[in-house]
């Protein structure tokens, strides 16, 4: 189910590296409104800006310029600290290379980042989360004792938990086989739609894409095209 109200709203927005004397120009003025509950597939080629584009959006890099909301945010206009502050609970992500603590439990790897945001029943959530996931029987193992499709479930479950109105993906299959893959796909767009939540995915999996309500594809830092199949 979407929403007209606007869960991305980004205008003319820039992300420019190097020197004022020799600029790399990244994104070029990207007009986006994405709405609340839409499933959005990022394509594009290598160098296209499309985990730059993912990187503003998240909070993880401030925009050279244009404005920004996110779930309701003024992103645009805040330093490192208060972006950081502001992603809590309202963004999820998950990345190809799961980015799971090796020290930590798949329990205590959902768990940890809720309990630092203060959330009371933190354990619990993480617990729930996994087994919805399928890994119920697996709380207690440590990313080593997991596959690849076992680590990128705890990694769904640890962005899902919260329950953020906002979740990205990052080439999610990338590092998983076909198979397992398609697993994941499938968890993840379930997932999703029981949370409600606004998913935008960077894929090369055109099959991935032709099951997102909106494909948008990028060409060197600008919007090349935006459909919806």
């Amino acid at each position: 189910m979407t929403s007209a109200h606007p869960a991305i709203c980004a205008r003319n927005l820039s992300l420019t590296y190097g020197s004022a004397s020799a600029p790399v120009d990244v994104l070029r003025g990207i007009d986006l409104d994405i709405g609340a509950g839409e499933v959005v597939a990022l394509l594009g080629p290598s160098g296209s800006g499309k985990s730059s584009l993912m990187a503003v959006l998240t909070g993880l890099e401030r925009a050279s310029g244009g404005t920004l909301s996110v779930a309701g945010a003024d992103f645009a206009q805040m330093d490192e600290d208060a972006l950081a502050r502001a992603r809590r609970g309202r963004i999820g992500i998950v990345l190809q290379a799961f980015h799971l603590l090796p020290t930590m439990t798949a329990e205590e790897n959902v768990a940890t980042p809720m309990e630092l945001a203060g959330m009371a029943d933190a354990q619990e959530r993480a617990r729930a989360e996994l087994s919805a996931v399928g890994l119920g029987h697996r709380l207690g193992h440590y990313p080593t004792q997991l596959s690849g499709g076992e680590q990128q479930r705890v990694a769904i479950a640890r962005a899902t938990a919260p329950r953020p109105p906002l979740i990205f993906a990052d080439e999610p299959t990338g590092n998983l086989d076909a198979a397992t893959g398609q697993t994941i796909v499938d968890l993840l767009l379930s997932r999703r739609a029981e949370t409600g939540a606004t998913l935008l995915v960077i894929t090369h999996d055109v099959e991935l894409a032709a099951r997102c309500q909106r494909v948008i594809t990028l060409a060197d830092g600008r919007i090349a095209s935006d459909l919806r199949p």
